[in-house]
């Protein structure tokens, strides 16, 4: 799949490698792209002390199609006006990649993907995973299980009429007959509108009708069930593959694709609820981060608003809102139902740092010497031209300013500081050989000499810029004058509005332009041309913008900048978390080979990169660069060590050429051993093109001083951070205010921070051991967490976890669609006269005999084997709402081999409904939510 993107297309994104301009000339050459006609004299735009063009450079390119012809939006009249969110997962219906494709590449909103084409729109399910390239990608790839339109429809192109955070409606018109369908992420339910013709669905297979209730039907295409919604009144007529109904004097039908053919009851009730549009808010207080994600509806018929949404595993992991029992498979894991128009989110601020804290484990002599490698060399940019590698340079210089203020190398500061300054101020100045340059058509702001597509396909501004920005927050620290709006900070504010804007009625720039609110991360690709949807590779460089956001917002006082970038690095560190590195080894397919990929893409994701196959690359292009905004990759460090020890063995051994990047990420979980492949090397390497030595071993040696970063604990300031060694934690924060203020931590700690300045302080206390390797030195007792884990951790959320119905037959003894809690990597001794114990709440809410049941299994040596499994007779809970208590002492119902040493073992814990015809709740995340295993 990768090599036939790459010579299809031009490349959506290189990173940081010398030869990346060499290929992106020959993918350049290969697709035929070129300059447009040069431009008429631009007009110069003042922004502060700054100023952009309206009009390209001559000679350059904007925004072309695959053979270098210009391209614009592709809009409604009703839509022309407004911002269109280029990079989104749905793109290609604004953007005209190739020129025989009016319509659209495939589009992955999840459960759901679609593709228009002139009688309609595609809607497929896939549910099978398919390993591709080598077994170096996987994909679950679009297939039409039908069509929807209408009778007749023949449209020369797919226009987008409307859009919302994460729904769009693509437009049809063939003359006779318009048609409409609103489609989203997490939206099990297409929203069709039509004139001039009677309601059309194409299967690709001859289907099964399982229901046929006249307006209502239930019909099974390639295993996957759906359920047709025409106006009440009409009446669906099957002949062969075409299904069709009469609209009447109505405009409006709906399809939607079920977990289950019983699930049509449930579903029928919304099926008139129309989508009209969706929006998410969020809130950033006392170090945790908040958002809700609302839809709004239509009632078409009756008086339904309510309606049913789909949720992504790094939404439903932090969410309390109850859930249905019904799922969905995805690319990104299982997807849960709730049965609601909204719901909200809760996770802990990840902390961003302009600098780690000083230690006692920095030589301060060597450290300026290294400083000064990079503030006195012939060219600190290292020949940067473009906006990508401007960017780099100005990052590479941007994380020493405040390590050399920390050592007191003022006057190394104060240079590094002038340098960042100066090409920042050529760059945001008009006329000169590098300058920004404003698309009133695409509404975005495009730097000249511009790479890798950020020109002709809209790629990557948010990596580009999130340099710029970065850069910028470090300036603004300690010169708040240069960056008031009145003198640099309104050109500054004109690449963030282009990136991450938080307006949704700006006419100059949308709505977060790249970032996609519902799958929780941002996407590289402008066009979204590729038969695997839209696709991003660096998701650290996207991290790089939100970290930067914070801190040039807390920088300048603008608390509403500085809160938008907790909630997106907040949100997409979960997301890389489960997609790109599989933390919870929940996501990727078991029959994927791999333990984290370089690139995610709508259609799955991908052990590769857009230039290269080396491994190092591959699991180093989603760690640059290594700044303050790193430290959220420390919440997972098991994954940490899957990640390098999966790089060493494909690399067939430690890395070599991004060594310090892949240190610095190791140090995260590990910084011993990063220390010993630093100290083995001594400074005998060349940096990435985007770090130093100075910033390295800074890095590496600090947190070999104070620990790795302890992510059970957040600080009510986003730009505070705590560090945890040998039971002693190590507090640190920044007040960029113009007042001392009081950092609250959430295990009570306070850190008294004067204005301006940067405080630490430390005391007893460590975090709690690695949930994927808690070990019984730190505990035999394990909290239930929402996502099937157990965890020795205690400061994770309260929530609560659904648990199926039984399905109206007797399971007592045999788990039947259990929720599964599971603890790997468990070393242990089995505690004289000790057994196993459980504490659990349960609700069954008004609902009559459900009887809940436990079972845990231990598999001593981890080799997928229970060798002991203990099942639990069951609980007979009340028809009254509110929380039960189910213990051990309800007694053993059966037990099965015997209990033994555990070596790399795994635990798991299992609970059931045995009764009943409903679904019922348990508590996660309390200590009323816990398993103590009888171990030492």
């Amino acid at each position: 799949m990768i090599e036939v993107l790459l010579v299809r297309t031009s490349l959506s994104r290189l990173a940081s490698r010398p030869a990346a301009a060499t290929l992106l000339a020959i993918a350049v050459a290969a697709v035929g792209l070129g300059p447009a006609a040069s431009p008429a004299a631009a007009a110069t735009i003042p922004a502060g002390a700054g100023s952009y063009t309206d009009s390209r450079p001559a000679g350059t390119s904007g925004p072309t199609t695959n053979t270098g012809a210009p391209v614009t939006p592709k809009l409604t009249t009703a839509a022309r006006d407004k911002p269109v969110p280029t990079n989104d997962w749905w793109s290609s219906l604004a953007y005209q990649r190739y020129g025989d494709n009016p319509y659209s590449t495939p589009m992955y909103g999840h459960p759901l993907t679609y593709q228009a084409k002139a009688s309609g729109l595609e809607v497929g399910y896939p549910t099978t995973p398919a390993i591709v390239g080598d077994g170096r990608q996987y994909e679950y790839a679009h297939k039409a299980d039908l069509t929807v339109g209408l009778s007749g429809l023949n449209s020369p192109d797919t226009k987008a009429d409307a859009w919302s955070d994460w729904t769009v409606t693509p437009y049809w018109a063939d003359g006779s007959r318009t048609f409409r369908a609103t489609i989203g992420h997490g939206m099990p339910f297409v929203y069709a509108k039509g004139s001039g013709g009677d309601a059309s669905i194409t299967t690709a297979s001859t289907p099964t009708v399982f229901s046929d209730d006249g307006n209502v039907l239930g019909i099974t295409v390639a295993g996957h069930h759906y359920a047709l919604f025409a106006p009440t009144g009409s009446d669906w007529n099957v002949s062969g593959t075409a299904i069709t109904a009469g609209l009447g004097s109505k405009d409006y039908f709906s399809l939607a694709v079920l977990p289950s053919t019983d699930a049509l009851a449930t579903y029928r009730k919304y099926a008139f609820s129309f989508v009209t549009g969706s929006q998410v808010a969020w809130q950033s207080t006392g170090g945790t981060v908040k958002a809700t994600y609302s839809l709004t509806t239509e009632a078409k018929e009756g008086t339904e608003r309510g309606t049913l949404q789909a949720l992504y595993r790094h939404q439903w992991l932090h969410t309390t809102d109850a859930l249905t029992p019904y799922t969905y498979v995805s690319p990104r894991g299982t997807m849960k139902v709730r049965e609601s128009a909204s719901f909200t989110t809760s996770q802990k601020n990840n902390g961003v740092v302009p600098a780690l804290p000083a230690s006692s484990g920095v030589d301060k002599a060597r450290l300026a010497g290294y400083l000064n490698e990079v503030a006195n060399a012939s060219d600190p940019f290292s020949g940067a031209a473009d906006t990508y590698w401007t960017g780099k340079a100005l990052g590479r210089l941007a994380q020493l300013v405040p390590v050399a203020d920390q050592i007191g190398e003022t006057a190394t500061r104060d240079k590094l500081l002038g340098l960042m300054k100066g090409r920042l101020q050529e760059w945001f100045t008009a006329g000169g050989a590098s300058e920004f340059s404003y698309d009133k058509d695409w509404k975005t702001l495009t730097g000249y000499p511009a790479s890798y597509g950020s020109d002709t396909e809209l790629n990557d501004h948010h990596f580009h810029y999130s340099y710029y920005v970065y850069a910028a927050a470090i300036i603004a620290q300690y010169d708040q004058a240069w960056a008031a709006d009145s003198a640099w900070g309104a050109m500054i504010k004109h690449l963030i509005r282009d990136t991450a804007n938080p307006s949704r009625t700006d006419s100059a720039y949308p709505f977060l332009r790249g970032f996609d609110v519902y799958a929780g991360h941002s996407w590289a690709s402008g066009h979204q041309g590729f038969a695997a949807g839209n696709n991003q590779e660096s998701s650290s460089e996207s991290i790089n913008l939100s970290a930067g956001l914070v801190l040039w917002g807390a920088a300048t006082g603008d608390n509403n900048l500085r809160d938008l970038g907790s909630f997106l690095l907040t949100t997409e560190s979960e997301a890389i978390t489960q997609y790109w590195f599989d933390a919870s080894q929940q996501v990727f397919p078991a029959s994927f080979g791999h333990d984290t990929v370089g690139m995610v893409w709508g259609s799955g994701g991908a052990y590769s990169t857009w230039w290269t196959a080396n491994p190092e690359e591959i699991h180093g292009i989603n760690v640059l660069p290594v700044t303050g905004g790193s430290l959220h990759l420390a919440r997972e460090k098991a994954a940490i060590k899957r990640n390098i020890a999966e790089m060493e063995r494909e690399n067939g051994g430690p890395a070599q050429e991004w060594r310090d990047l892949l240190w610095q990420f190791e140090s995260l979980s590990d910084p011993a051993a990063a220390k010993a492949k630093w100290d083995g090397v001594n400074g005998n390497y060349t940096p990435e093109q985007g770090e130093s030595k100075a910033h390295t071993y800074h890095w590496i040696n600090t947190l070999n001083t104070v620990g790795a970063p302890d992510m059970t604990v957040s600080g009510d300031l986003p730009t505070s951070a705590v560090f945890s060694k040998d039971g002693t934690r190590t507090y640190t924060a920044h007040n960029h205010g113009s007042t001392a203020r009081t950092v609250t931590f959430s295990d009570g700690r306070t850190l008294s921070v004067p204005a301006r300045s940067t405080a630490t302080s430390t005391g007893p206390g460590g975090p709690g051991p690695d949930p994927e390797e808690p070990g019984p030195s730190t505990g035999n007792t394990f909290r239930l967490k929402t996502g099937g884990v157990l965890t020795t951790a205690t400061t994770d959320p309260a929530g609560a976890d659904t648990v199926a119905s039984a399905d109206g037959v007797n399971r007592d003894g045999t788990p039947y669609r259990p929720t599964v809690y599971e603890v790997k990597k468990v070393n242990g001794k089995v505690a004289s006269g000790a057994a196993t114990a459980f504490r659990l709440r349960v609700d069954a809410g008004t609902k009559v005999g459900l009887a809940p049941q436990v079972r845990v299994s231990y598999d001593l040596t981890g080799d997928g084997t229970f060798d002991r499994a203990e099942t639990f007779r069951y609980f007979a809970t009340d028809p009254v709402n509110g929380w039960e208590e189910y213990t051990q002492a309800s007694g053993a119902q059966a037990t099965t081999g015997s209990l033994g040493e555990l070596k790399n073992g795994t635990v798991r814990l299992e609970i059931w409904n045995a009764l009943g015809n409903g679904t019922s709740q348990v508590q996660t995340g309390t200590d009323a939510a816990v398993l103590k295993i009888p171990y030492v």
